[in-house]
């Protein structure tokens, strides 16, 4: 009893041991937590693929939505129904590149692809709509700069598509998302507001030719967009900028 119990530990080492154990804990735990998305990984050719990293995938958790939107399990191995992707490899050596089979804007594949997202739309923290029409809300208006309402709208090639008739804003965030036009055939399309160059004489859209707009996706409510929808439109969007033409995918394209 005369000798103290720690009198010739060194507890300093100890708490560093301890803290590297800590750390280390941390790290694997948040990079499992990490794989929650886009995990089990898939191989290029279908099926589970067989390394899925150094970490192994973390058990389902299953995360309760607000708003009454039930609840999500995450990962989760059972996907359900899966669409067909309309690529095919132009080799059979691995890691050929894949190329379109279809019409690549509107399957959805390589820089037009779009996520399988929940179609509802994103609500704000009061559970409404977050991104809704100008026209439906009485407390917005344009403070500052050009109002592209009533603007004719022009496609790259400089045809005529139609004329804004609206904007969708982003109510919590105050932003402009889309832009509504009604084209010639009287239905009406979105353009997401960074793909559209609003002039003093009308609204350019570099993405897309005069021929693509008739097959933008459309929304099924004229008061709210989807999340689904908001992925297929801005997919649409992004792929015109190499399949709306076939010269687009040509070397030394700059138009």
């Amino acid at each position: 009893m005369s000798q103290s119990f720690f009198g010739n530990f060194d507890l300093a080492q100890l708490a560093l041991y301890l803290f590297w154990l800590f750390f280390a804990g941390l790290v694997i735990y948040l990079q499992r937590e990490n794989m929650r998305e886009g995990y089990p990984l898939e191989a290029e050719h279908g099926g589970e693929a067989p390394n899925q990293g150094p970490f192994p995938v973390p058990d389902s958790k299953t995360f309760h939505l607000p708003h009454g939107r039930g609840s999500v399990s995450v990962p989760s191995l059972d996907d359900g129904d899966k669409r067909e992707i309309a690529l095919e490899a132009s080799d059979a050596h691995a890691g050929a590149p894949f190329v379109p089979t279809g019409d690549p804007m509107v399957d959805g594949v390589g820089p037009a692809s779009w996520a399988e997202r929940r179609d509802e739309p994103e609500l704000s923290g009061h559970g409404s709509p977050k991104i809704v029409p100008m026209s439906s809300l009485e407390d917005f208006s344009v403070s500052s700069g050009r109002d592209p309402r009533g603007m004719e709208v022009r496609a790259a090639d400089g045809g005529a598509v139609g004329k804004v008739s609206d904007m969708w804003v982003d109510e919590p965030e105050q932003l402009v998302r889309y832009l509504e036009v009604t084209l010639r055939d009287k239905t009406t399309r979105l353009i997401p507001a960074p793909l559209a160059r609003i002039k003093s004489d009308g609204v350019s859209v570099h993405s897309l030719y005069a021929k693509n707009f008739g097959k933008i996706p459309q929304t099924k409510s004229a008061e709210s967009v989807t999340m689904l929808e908001e992925d297929q439109i801005c997919g649409y969007f992004g792929g015109g900028k190499l399949y709306a033409a076939p010269n687009r995918s040509e070397p030394g394209f700059l138009r």
